[in-house]
């Protein structure tokens, strides 16, 4: 796909998003307002964009910030856990909220409209939350696992107890429209506790009640397998989050921790059945907006990691092409952002067609490990995990 295509591409998408947005923002006042503003900015950041492209430089509209590394779960099948970048003790290296507030201001200078903040558990790291949450030209969905929302305090409020401003969570995202939290859910109570432990479904329901009541804009977050793709994308799924006040629902396709459950990853055919249902959920729940990831890369010409459409800046700042490829040459503590897009990994990957070949998954790089590797030998690795 020639850059051109690939920036209307992109740009169509963010704008289908906003869209999306909007319309499920419709009975929430203070989120359709923040909206309207947003959007108003996004178009600017497109432009940017588009003035880049023009001068040969090409600037994707997303990032993935993985902005802390220790999580208070430990999900079965988890991607970070399975690679070390994440953990239950202490943070070593990893960057303050100043390094991140500055990557964040980089990023609004030169056109990204969208930085999803992940982890481990983001809501460990209150401080550079705040942060994002004063840039305005910027949305942040926030992929959390939940349970810190209510009945709980950000670490560094200095209170607990459901009384206390743990509620500090829930003002957090009533106060900064731009943050929008996504919940982790499974599915069904059962499917959700047997990954990420007993009782989570229930907190989540509770936490997403309390969201609901705060008039506060919020999504989830699903892993999709072979074992629970029709239970998620059946209409009963949809419609029950759509009552606990859910206005966007994004799904992932699961991508195997190792070999073994390389048969839970769902095939080119599942990838048939479950656009097919999201184009009936779309008609049916038209308050919702609805997301596959990575979806048909067809579409977009192959993989959009390694700065085609965004890529991944890990705990410690080292740039990996995607959270499912976790490698890195380069690491914003030492670089600005736009000399982190230029990394040598990022430039061979994009050269070589790494990104635009046909792969049998749902992520190219993950069917490409030892290729990855193989780029990094005889290179500075420390910011590898």
């Amino acid at each position: 796909m020639e850059k051109l295509q690939l920036e209307q591409y992109l740009n169509r998408g963010v704008e289908n998003i906003i869209r999306g947005m909007k319309k499920a923002s419709l009975t929430n006042p203070r989120s359709a307002v923040f909206l309207v503003k947003y959007a108003q900015a996004a178009r600017q950041a497109a432009g940017k964009r588009r003035k880049a492209e023009k001068n040969g430089e090409h600037i994707p509209p997303f990032l993935i910030a993985s902005i802390t590394s220790r999580c208070n779960l430990r999900c079965k099948g988890c991607y970070a856990w399975a690679n070390r970048a994440c953990s239950s003790g202490a943070e070593h290296n990893g960057m303050r909220a100043e390094q991140w507030d500055d990557i964040f201001a980089q990023a609004e200078d030169m056109g990204v409209g969208f930085i999803l903040l992940a982890g481990g558990e983001p809501l460990m790291r209150p401080d550079v939350l705040k942060a994002a949450g004063m840039r305005k030209n910027i949305l942040f969905p926030v992929f959390t696992n939940g349970t810190m929302i209510i009945n709980n305090t950000l670490p560094d409020s200095g209170k607990s107890g459901p009384d206390s401003e743990g509620d500090a969570c829930l003002q957090l995202f009533a106060d900064n429209r731009n943050l929008l939290p996504v919940l982790s859910i499974e599915g069904d109570r059962e499917k959700t506790d047997a990954r990420r432990g007993a009782g989570i479904y229930d907190c989540l329901l509770q936490t997403m009640e309390a969201l609901k009541a705060r008039n506060i804009l919020y999504g989830v977050s699903v892993t999709v397998t072979k074992e629970n793709m029709e239970e998620v994308t059946a209409d009963t799924f949809s419609e029950k989050l759509s009552l606990l006040g859910c206005r966007a629902v994004i799904y992932v396709e699961y991508v195997p921790v190792d070999r073994d459950t390389a048969g839970l990853a769902p095939d080119d055919e599942d990838r048939v059945y479950m656009a097919d249902r999201l184009d009936a959920l779309r008609e049916t729940q038209r308050d919702m907006l609805l997301i596959s990831f990575p979806g048909d890369e067809r579409a977009s010409g192959g993989c959009l990691a390694a700065g085609r459409g965004f890529f991944h800046i890990n705990a410690r700042g080292g740039a990996e092409p995607c959270p499912f490829s976790p490698y890195s040459d380069t690491s914003l503590q030492d670089v600005s952002l736009k000399e982190a897009m230029r990394s040598p990994l990022f430039r061979r990957l994009r050269e070589d067609g790494n990104l635009t070949g046909i792969h049998t998954g749902g992520c190219a790089l993950f069917e490409q490990e030892e290729t990855v590797k193989k780029y990094l030998e005889g290179k500075q690795q420390s910011y590898v995990n």
